[in-house]
């Protein structure tokens, strides 16, 4: 047998590292274990449990119910409001509040009488906000309304919506986790304050036994 062969041999015959949870499943057997270190095992345990199981499960349903919620209302705004396109009548210079220019120094969306047609195919005239800064007779802008001609808001899209329902889900999966988390660490301070106060109950009768220890007293 060559020299080479040898040191292979022996590294075939070193028993396997044992892991972790070997070495945790053994040490509930020693006598150092302690009632809580076996409480805030299981503690950790059930952390470890509620963080990478509960909370990514908790995340999805309220992920799902709550994209479903949306996508419901998302196809009855859609089904209920309508596009249309109005016509200014007046710009905001021709319209005055109070005496001053509607919008004037305002960077926003400018006020505007304007005219449409509603889905039904009845004309509605009306004071409104277009985006555009500048709107003079004669320009167009989009606008939306219910069945009768009355100005609505813009239907929520099906993607705003989506996106909406996953941080809710990604909300709740971060809820779920850190209140695991808090959990475990109240409990782990619990168990270390009980720690302290057995050590200074047991210190109170050992103590003052402890300088005799040899002295043949």
């Amino acid at each position: 047998m060559g020299e080479a062969e040898r040191p292979a041999r022996r590294r075939e015959r070193l028993p396997a590292r044992r892991g972790t949870a070997s070495g945790v499943w053994r040490w509930r057997g020693s006598p150092l274990c302690r009632p809580t270190d076996r409480v805030e095992a299981w503690v950790a345990l059930a952390a470890v449990v509620l963080i990478a199981f509960v909370a990514p499960v908790a995340g999805l349903t309220a992920g799902v119910r709550t994209d479903a919620s949306l996508q419901r209302e998302v196809r009855l705004q859609h089904a209920q409001r309508h596009g249309t396109t109005a016509v200014v009548l007046k710009s905001a210079r021709e319209l005055r509040t109070g005496g001053e220019e509607a919008g004037s120094g305002y960077p926003g969306p400018a006020t505007v009488l304007a005219s449409w047609t509603a889905y039904d195919g009845s004309r509605h005239t009306g004071r409104t906000t277009t985006l555009r800064r500048v709107a003079e007779p004669g320009d167009t802008f989009p606008l939306w309304t219910d069945d009768r001609g009355r100005i609505v808001n813009r239907p929520v899209d099906a993607a705003a919506a989506r996106a909406r329902a996953a941080l809710t889900g990604f909300g709740a999966a971060v809820l779920v986790a850190a209140l695991a988390h808090s959990g475990r660490r109240l409990v782990v301070r619990r168990l270390t304050r009980q720690r302290y106060e057995l050590l200074d109950r047991t210190w109170a009768k050992v103590g003052p036994e402890w300088g005799r220890t040899g002295a043949g007293g």
